[in-house]
């Protein structure tokens, strides 16, 4: 099975957000989760995104690493 790993940008359309380098930096510097907080407890996704996020990492899916990535930076 061939599997494609996605990137940050790919992540951001995904879930429906603004995907320029930019919009990702601001993303980050507006939206920063607590400490210890887990990214699918943030409040600034919606339930759709918080769905995608959260299956993506139950499923060590194509995207994990990618949500894995942003998990960090949001940290």
């Amino acid at each position: 099975m061939e599997t494609h790993m996605h990137d940050l940008r790919m992540l951001f359309q995904q879930l429906g957000l603004p995907s320029a380098q930019a919009d990702i930096d601001t993303f980050v510097e507006m939206n920063r989760l607590k400490v210890g907080q887990s990214l699918f407890d943030a409040d600034f996704w919606n339930p759709q995104q918080v769905a995608f996020l959260a299956q993506s990492i139950a499923d060590d899916a194509d995207w994990a690493e990618a949500v894995d990535e942003l998990a960090n930076l949001l940290s």
